[in-house]
């Protein structure tokens, strides 16, 4: 199916038969990725007295019980809710599900015993670009980011001054393949989040931040059509499966 799509004055085509999911699947299993100190996420039968709700196991249907956490085990949209006292759900704060996008790739730079990604990088990668989304795919981009367990390993992030640039030029969704846009273990600051949604004057409400993301090497850097498709939880963070469309 093709559809048509108005961008920078010109009408284009995007071919909705050809997705690139950029999302990773959740699988009930310790090769699922991982962070932040907790086990791997569950998909198991119902089992009662005299049931077990598997049809391998002789039941009429499969009915499995699923237990993770959005923000450890896999792609995840959170809001403003993961950071501030009060609830605020992302099932609510997302109304419109496609946006033109920017795939970049950067390398993160060493700053003492850390990996970071700057603004100079970012605004390398960008340039002039207005965006309402950009992802941000880090090198190298190895298959082995979809198993991987980052519990105390200090990943990549990103400098409080990337996430306010990115702040100040409008994006309002960031998507990255890492489990978080802020270090590992910081105190409590969490200086990336709090910058992108302005915790320290009007919240951003309406932008999102999705982590744990994984774009293939065959998605070139460039602009797309992204649909970011959501579980309806009323959580701060939802699973979610962001889907690029090329632009014709």
């Amino acid at each position: 199916m093709i559809a048509s799509i108005q961008y920078n004055s010109k009408k284009h085509n995007i071919d909705l038969s050809k997705p690139l999911d950029i999302s990773m699947p959740l699988i009930g299993s310790e090769k699922n990725v991982n962070a932040w100190y907790i086990g791997p996420p569950k998909i198991e039968p119902v089992a009662t007295e005299d049931w077990v709700g598997s049809v391998a196991q002789g039941a009429d249907v499969n009915f499995n019980n699923i237990t993770f956490n959005p923000h450890s085990h896999g792609t995840h949209t959170e809001c403003v809710g993961h950071i501030t006292e009060k609830f605020y759900s992302v099932n609510k704060l997302l109304k419109q599900y496609f946006f033109f996008a920017e795939v970049i790739t950067v390398v993160p730079e060493k700053l003492g015993e850390d990996l970071v990604i700057s603004k100079k990088q970012l605004q390398f990668a960008i340039g002039n670009k207005k965006r309402e989304a950009i992802i941000i795919r880090t090198l190298p981009n190895i298959a082995d980011k979809k198993s991987a367990q980052y519990s105390n390993t200090n990943p990549p992030f990103l400098l409080e001054e990337a996430a306010l640039y990115l702040k100040k030029k409008n994006v309002k969704h960031l998507l990255i393949d890492l489990p978080s846009v802020d270090k590992e273990k910081d105190d409590g600051l969490l200086l990336a989040h709090n910058a992108f949604w302005n915790t320290s004057g009007k919240l951003r409400l309406d932008a999102t931040i999705t982590e744990f993301i994984y774009v293939p090497n065959t998605v070139e850097d460039g602009t797309y059509f992204l649909n970011i498709q959501m579980a309806p939880f009323q959580n701060d963070a939802s699973p979610s499966r962001p889907v690029l469309y090329r632009i014709e």
